[in-house]
């Protein structure tokens, strides 16, 4: 019974020392998740206003509560008594191990965040990165998806797609279809020039402003090349390099202007 009533005196004893920090810790960590939760709504509210993207506004709300609720249950828990120190001594072995364990996982998630940061691309553009040619379909925090023209999906690590060259094909709104055709030394420079430059106007996709030209470009050993440069919006560009290129070999045939190819010779042999 004495036993009794000394382990009863002392869990009392105990109760009525702690009670207190308890009270206390707990009183923080509920005034502390209500800050918390105000912060993270009022910084998501400035975030809209000033049009940040969805992706990284909902990164940033959640990167910044997580910080605020690591640093409230170190307060707590320094409240009830445990030492700060070690605690933070221990978050820091852990974040260490972490960061060299997700060594490529870290640098994916930095390469999201300056995507995100100074838009390069946005989706719906179509960009070439990293040998591969496509519209962006999807920015991820750690990858970016692109649909290529074969109607295939691209997924590039946004490590190395934030640390190497982009090509932004949407940005200017405006892109330069490149395209040589050959005709014979017999063809009349001018009359192929007025023929070329008449497929390209009469296409509706290819833009007046900058207008399309039509020019020289080598004297080779079998043929004179022309560089024809018609303009076109990004959606229409494959339209107009394809329609340019069947629309000129059909009017050059039309026109009698001959296209040089390989011509093979038969010899035959007397028996």
């Amino acid at each position: 019974m004495e036993d009794l009533k000394l382990y009863s005196d002392k869990a009392l004893q105990l109760i009525i020392d702690y009670s207190p920090k308890v009270i206390t810790a707990l009183v923080l960590l509920i005034s502390g998740l209500w800050v918390i939760k105000m912060i993270t709504k009022y910084g998501h509210k400035i975030m809209e206003k000033r049009k940040v993207d969805e992706t990284l506004m909902k990164f940033l709300t959640d990167l910044i509560g997580w910080t605020l609720k690591i640093l409230l249950f170190v307060t707590v828990i320094s409240q009830l008594g445990v030492p700060a120190t070690s605690f933070v001594a221990i978050l820091g072995a852990a974040g260490l191990a972490v960061g060299l364990a997700l060594q490529g996982s870290l640098a994916n998630f930095a390469g999201g965040a300056l995507i995100m940061i100074f838009k390069p691309f946005k989706v719906g553009d179509l960009i070439e990165a990293q040998g591969e040619l496509g519209t962006v379909k999807e920015i991820q925090i750690f990858v970016t998806k692109l649909v290529t023209p074969g109607n295939k999906l691209a997924i590039i690590p946004n490590g190395t797609l934030s640390n190497g060259n982009i090509k932004n094909y949407t940005e200017e709104g405006k892109l330069r279809v490149d395209l040589t055709f050959g005709v014979s030394y017999d063809a009349d420079i001018k009359q192929t020039k007025e023929v070329l430059m008449s497929v390209l106007t009469s296409n509706e996709k290819v833009l007046t402003n900058p207008s399309p030209t039509v020019t020289v470009s080598e004297l080779a050993d079998s043929s004179v090349n022309f560089a024809v440069r018609p303009w076109a919006t990004p959606q229409n560009y494959w339209d107009v390099y394809f329609e340019t290129t069947e629309n000129v070999k059909e009017a050059l045939d039309q026109a009698g202007i001959e296209i040089p190819y390989p011509h093979s010779v038969e010899i035959h042999k007397g028996e």
